[in-house]
């Protein structure tokens, strides 16, 4: 970005996915700086970015590549300076970033719940033996088998609108989704039930839109500061240093979340493995300034119980 505060002249470029999704999220970006500072819609420019995670739809993301295949083509525009901002679902961000980039703000954190979506049943505890639900997440994969390994698993890839498409076309009988997507998008109408965080820990960072920026770049930075929502970033903190821990990726099934309760803060912690057969939860309860401290504690605990090849099976 030139000099100055943005302006029809010289806007503020924001990159984003293309998906309705991503697009809601970097709208709810857009409004927040415009009201921060006073600026017309003008003054920004929304850049649709093509990821090679919605490229390719045919296969998990865990034979792909993992959490990067939805960042990196963003983050490349960032590097050469053709955006200003990127806007991500902090759950899909890997917990360690290009040289020079950084997440420098992030949004007020939304329903970190997952979402039950059927339209022939209410709820995990009403599907009947043996039904097929689809899911392209290792982590609900992994949880639902652990409660039910009964069901059958199919893969269902896709933006949200797919993802409801394959489930009215009978590929499955129920999925999940994340409550905040869907409350973003106005349809919260879909949700059959919302699963707790007791029944069903979310994937880290869920719910929670991150802005990514160059670490140096101090006009952008001073542009962020006032839509920086820190009481996210605290429960993030411990979050993200959870999954750093272990290594996590789209690979690992990783369930974590943190709250904060007063002046302290409560996290809890989960590893799976993908077929469900074996889980080990943990739990830790602390100062807020020891948030990534808690996190990776509790990640060591966790990976000494699960041992080694915990993940491969």
């Amino acid at each position: 970005m030139t000099a100055g505060p943005p302006s029809p002249d010289r806007p503020l470029r924001i990159g984003t996915r293309g998906s309705p999704l991503a697009l809601a999220q970097a709208h709810e970006t857009r409004d927040r700086l415009m009201a921060a500072h006073g600026l017309p819609e003008a003054a920004f420019e929304i850049v649709i970015v093509s990821v090679m995670g919605d490229r390719v739809q045919d296969r998990a993301l865990s034979e792909i590549g993992g959490k990067g295949l939805f960042t990196k083509e963003i983050e490349d525009g960032l590097a050469d300076g053709s955006l200003d901002i990127a806007v991500h679902s902090m759950k899909d961000m890997p917990t360690v970033l290009p040289d020079g980039l950084a997440i420098t703000a992030l949004l007020p954190r939304e329903d970190v719940r997952d979402a039950f979506i059927s339209h022939r049943h209410g709820g995990i505890a009403e599907l009947p033996q043996g039904a097929t639900v689809g899911s392209s997440s290792l982590r609900r994969r992994a949880q639902l088998l652990h409660r039910r390994p009964d069901l059958r698993v199919v893969e269902f890839r896709g933006n949200v609108q797919t993802r409801l498409r394959k489930l009215a076309e009978g590929v499955a009988e129920a999925t999940f989704l994340a409550c905040a997507g869907l409350r973003r998008l106005g349809m919260e109408h879909e949700i059959r039930s919302a699963i707790e965080p007791d029944e069903m820990l979310p994937a880290v960072a869920q719910g929670a839109i991150g802005i990514e920026s160059r670490a140096g770049d101090g006009r952008v930075l001073g542009l962020l500061e006032p839509i920086h929502d820190r009481p996210t970033a605290t429960r993030l903190a411990a979050e993200r240093a959870f999954l750093a821990a272990l290594d996590g990726s789209c690979r690992t099934p990783i369930g974590g979340l943190a709250v904060i309760e007063g002046q302290s803060l409560w996290f809890r912690g989960e590893i799976i493995r993908p077929d469900g057969s074996e889980r080990h939860w943990t739990e830790r309860r602390g100062a807020l300034s020891d948030a990534a401290a808690m996190g990776t504690d509790a990640a060591a605990e966790l990976r000494a119980r699960g041992g080694a090849g915990f993940f491969d099976g």
